[in-house]
C-alpha cells in the first residue's frame, strides 16, 4: 500500500473550499485517491474527509500539518486533524467477565482485517486471561474493590501503561466500570463503548430479562464514543434486530451478544480508517 496522508476538517461552511483544499493538494503533486464531504445546513458547517499519496508529494510529510494551518485555519475557521496511513493506530482493549466481543475484536485483528496493533489488555478481573494468551497479548489485572476506594490508584497505573505502550484509543468490550473523567480527557473522542440499545428503558442488571418481561419486539445495540456524560456520547453505530413472544430471555441474551459484537466491530473499523468526525456530540461517518 502506498503511503498516503488523510486529513478530516471541518469549518463554516463557504464557497471554494473544497477547491482550496484540492488546488493545494495536487499543486504539491499530491494524486488524491479519496474525497467525501458533506455540509450541515441546519448549522452552516462543512465537514470533509480526503486522503491523497504522498509518494510524490513535494511538502515533507513533517511539514504538511503547519502548511494547512498556515493557509487555511485562519482563513476558514477550520479544525483539522491528519494522520498518515502507514502509522497504524494502537488499540487498548478493556474487559470484565463477558467474553463474546473480546474474542470478535481478536479474531478479526488475527485475520488481518484492521491495520490496527494491540499492545495489551486490560481488565479488573482475571476470568478472560486465557483468551489473551490464545492470542499472545498480554494481560494485565487490577481490581477494583466493591467500595471503589482504590479506583484513583488503578486508574493512574492503567494510565501508565497506556502511555507507555503508546495506546491512541480504547475499546470498551463490555468492560464493567466506569472509566474517569481523567481518562475521558486523556483520550477524547478515542474511547469506544458498546451496550445494549435498552437504555435508559431497562437499566441496571440482567437488561435482556427486563426487555422480555415486557414483550419487546426490537432489541438493539449502539456503540458510542465515551464522555463525562455517562451513556450520552456521540453515537459511532447501531443496529436493531426484531423478536418476538417466541423468545426466552436466554434467547434474548444470546442474538443480543450477536448484535453487540456486530455494531462494535463496524464502530472499531470506521475509527480505524479514521472516517469519523465529531462535531457538538454528534458524528459524520464517512463513506
Amino acid at each position: 500500500m502506498k503511503p498516503t496522508a488523510v486529513m478530516l476538517l471541518h469549518c463554516p461552511d463557504k464557497p471554494g473550499i473544497i477547491s482550496e483544499v484540492t488546488k493545494f493538494i495536487t499543486d504539491n503533486k499530491g494524486n488524491i485517491v479519496y474525497l467525501d464531504q458533506y455540509v450541515d445546513r441546519e448549522d452552516g458547517m462543512f465537514f470533509m474527509r480526503i486522503e491523497w499519496e504522498l509518494e510524490k508529494f513535494l511538502i515533507p510529510r513533517d511539514k504538511i500539518q503547519e502548511y494547512v494551518e498556515t493557509l487555511y485555519c485562519r482563513r476558514y475557521q477550520m479544525t483539522f486533524n491528519l494522520y498518515f496511513n502507514d502509522e497504524r493506530p494502537r488499540m487498548a482493549i478493556f474487559v470484565s467477565k463477558m467474553s463474546h466481543c473480546l474474542y470478535d475484536l481478536l479474531a478479526r485483528y488475527k485475520a488481518g482485517e484492521w491495520n490496527v496493533d494491540i499492545p495489551c489488555i486490560v481488565s479488573n478481573h482475571e476470568d478472560l486471561r486465557y483468551i489473551a494468551e490464545q492470542f499472545d497479548i498480554p494481560y494485565h489485572v487490577w481490581s477494583i474493590k466493591k467500595d471503589h476506594s482504590n479506583k484513583a490508584e488503578v486508574e493512574a497505573a492503567e494510565m501508565e501503561l497506556l502511555k507507555k505502550e503508546r495506546v491512541t484509543f480504547i475499546v470498551l468490550a463490555r468492560y464493567m466500570q466506569i472509566v474517569s473523567d481523567d481518562l475521558i480527557k486523556e483520550y477524547p473522542h478515542h474511547i469506544i463503548n458498546i451496550h445494549h440499545s435498552f437504555l435508559p428503558a431497562f437499566i441496571g442488571a440482567r437488561p435482556y430479562h427486563q426487555a422480555w418481561e415486557r414483550g419487546v419486539k426490537i432489541i438493539g445495540a449502539t456503540s458510542h464514543y465515551v464522555t463525562a456524560d455517562l451513556d450520552a456520547g456521540p453515537i459511532i453505530e447501531q443496529d436493531v434486530m426484531r423478536v418476538s413472544h417466541k423468545d426466552t430471555p436466554e434467547s434474548l441474551v444470546l442474538k443480543g451478544k450477536d448484535l453487540e459484537k456486530i455494531v462494535l466491530s463496524r464502530a472499531v473499523t470506521k475509527h480505524i480508517q479514521r472516517k469519523i468526525l465529531t462535531y457538538n456530540n454528534k458524528t459524520i461517518i464517512f463513506s
